[in-house]
């Protein structure tokens, strides 16, 4: 009965406004401990996405993610659907690579970058927001080459830092995309998970030109955040506090 009330929890309807991460953290979690068993099958794609109240092209974009990260199998023909791996991977690690110390770098990110968010829509200017519209553009040329997305990425984030006016949260800026790179290397990055990722990129520099600070923190807050489930649901170690069933970022 216990682990019946816990699939049914992996299966509640995911709430946005991070649909797409944490349907990837719902079911790698409920993969990796065990409530969807090795090869077993998971529902037909509409069914799907109708119980977690998703569309099937976020759906589609979640499944593609867990499916190159050798979590799930998906097989075509009369017999065809998706599947759970017979050895995910990381399924015996306890508690690495994603230890304490990989979400202390997430919280630091969280402090330092909403940190220089709100400085930058203060006093940011034009010519520093047009670098940051060509960089988007520039990203999204690159979301079939993760390597050259990644670096443009960087550049983004410390861009923003530069807006803010800070040298030291330029600094500190630099200090923890070099800690991010060494996690985010970790999952998976199909090119959907990028279009979505430069959307909010997009977004965020929107708000900085209007000097809406508040929104341009809750973008950011958002981007960091899908980043996080991604994290929490393909890696072995969660987060101590949080539950399967999760809530908006």
């Amino acid at each position: 009965m216990e682990h019946d009330a816990a699939l049914e929890a992996v299966f509640m309807p995911v709430r946005p406004p991070s649909t797409f991460e944490e349907t990837v953290e719902r079911l790698g979690t409920a993969i990796r401990l065990g409530l969807l068993a090795p090869g077993s099958q998971l529902p037909p794609e509409r069914e799907l996405a109708k119980r977690l109240r998703i569309s099937r092209s976020t759906l589609r974009q979640a499944l593609t993610t867990l499916v190159q990260s050798g979590h799930l199998i998906s097989l075509r023909g009369r017999k065809g659907g998706t599947f759970v791996a017979e050895q995910p991977p990381l399924a015996e690690q306890d508690g690495e690579p994603l230890d304490q110390g990989a979400w202390a770098v997430l919280d630091y990110r969280v402090a330092i970058e909403c940190g220089a968010v709100l400085l930058a829509a203060e006093r940011t200017g034009a010519e520093q927001l047009d670098r940051l519209d060509e960089l988007v553009e520039k990203m999204a040329s690159e979301v079939e080459d993760f390597e050259e997305y990644r670096r443009t990425d960087i550049r983004f984030h410390i861009g923003i830092a530069e807006a803010a006016g800070s040298p030291r949260l330029l600094s500190a800026t630099t200090d923890v995309q070099g800690q991010m790179t060494d996690l985010i290397a970790l999952i998976a990055h199909p090119p959907e998970v990028l279009v979505r990722s430069n959307e909010q990129h997009g977004r965020l520099v929107k708000a900085l030109r209007k000097g809406d600070a508040p929104r341009a923190v809750r973008i950011l807050r958002e981007h960091i955040g899908g980043t996080e489930h991604i994290l929490a649901g393909l890696l072995p170690a969660r987060r101590r506090d949080a539950p399967l069933a999760t809530t908006g970022s």
